[in-house]
């Protein structure tokens, strides 16, 4: 049996240093590490995501979305690019079916929602919606951020975490009018900064990271289709360094689940760490194993290897990747290669091919 192949993508900055913008790797899953390739030319690639059928590449551009289709050996090739009528975007995510994709407006605190079309290119916009009101942070300018947003597991709604304001928006959201109409909200500490979320595989849990408050907040989830809102509640609180009170310099970054949703890592900046938290599949709470070295300056992005076994740690301070294999029964990191020099690497995402 022929083994699968994989492609890494990383997207960077391309207005300072030699960046082009999107590098493209082949990664060896045995030894968990990258060998590159060639990168593509995209202006500032904030962020990159694949969609869930690993046919397409969107990358967020200076212009707006750009979607690229994935060939058999991984080479990608420019499909369109598509302007979201506002500022650069920070984030993107496709619902399930990638019929739509959700864009999160930090500089403007805009999310936008389009359509895709059924080749993978970037369709019109359906509808965008600036968020409104003053935050807590004067370091921000008291105005919303947006960070991420996703479509909820059942597709009746879209979620947009808002850093800038303290709180999570929740939006009506359906395949017919097409339109995100204000439902609710989760209100969240002052200064705490809700930076990014994800759902469990089954739908039940919520998870959501803070930037400042450094935690991780675990929520049951559920929406039956009489219900107006989604029923959301909050079970557990856990700090992303795996300790109380870290110091002042220190915030969470990032949030990545396992294939198997039972361990999640967590990168955390100024301590420059990634934390490793065991999942319980029946509660949802999480159990912080270890909080180690990154061997590199904020760990932007965090991605784990399809085996489960390794991750690289994408450093956008030091211009880094750094490679780990990951021991979890005795609960360590072993860095198993040499980094890899990147300028502003700001995400990752490995796709299987061929």
């Amino acid at each position: 049996m022929t083994r699968r192949k994989y492609v890494a993508y990383v997207g960077s900055y391309s207005y300072i240093g030699d960046a082009k913008g999107i590098t493209m790797y082949d990664v060896d899953v045995e030894n968990g590490k990258f060998k590159k390739r060639c990168e593509v030319e995209v202006d500032n690639s904030s962020y990159v995501v694949a969609s869930h059928n690993f046919k397409t590449l969107y990358s967020i551009a200076d212009e707006g979305i750009v979607a690229f289709r994935i060939l058999e050996n991984g080479a990608i090739t420019r499909l369109n690019v598509k302007n979201i009528k506002g500022m650069r975007g920070c984030h993107l995510s496709t619902d399930k079916d990638d019929r739509y994709i959700f864009v999160s407006g930090y500089h403007d605190g805009k999310v936008t929602a389009l359509t895709l079309n059924p080749d993978g290119s970037v369709g019109g916009i359906c509808d965008g919606v600036y968020h409104k009101g003053l935050g807590s942070i004067a370091e921000r300018g008291f105005s919303p951020h947006i960070s991420c947003t996703k479509r909820t597991p059942e597709g009746r709604f879209v979620m947009a975490a808002d850093p800038g304001i303290d709180q999570v928006t929740i939006y009506r959201f359906d395949d017919v009018e097409e339109k995100l109409l204000l439902a609710d909200a989760i209100r969240c500490d002052l200064q705490s900064g809700p930076r990014c979320f994800t759902f469990s595989k089954d739908g039940k849990f919520l998870y959501l990271m803070y930037e400042m408050k450094n935690v991780i907040d675990v929520f049951t989830y559920s929406c039956e289709p009489s219900d107006r809102v989604p029923q959301i509640e909050k079970i557990q609180t856990i700090p992303t360094t795996g300790y109380d009170n870290p110091n002042q310099m220190t915030a969470a970054t990032c949030m990545t689940f396992t294939e198997k949703d039972d361990y999640v890592f967590c990168g955390n900046t100024g301590d420059n760490t990634v934390a490793l938290f065991k999942r319980d599949a029946k509660t949802g709470r999480l159990e912080c194993l270890f909080d180690l070295p990154v061997s590199g300056e904020y760990p932007k992005d965090i991605t784990i290897f399809p085996d489960g076994k390794h991750i690289v740690s994408v450093n956008h301070e030091s211009g880094s990747l750094t490679f780990f294999t990951v021991d979890y029964e005795n609960k360590l990191l072993i860095m198993n290669t040499n980094e890899i020099p990147v300028n502003q690497p700001n995400c990752c995402v490995i796709v299987p091919v061929m």
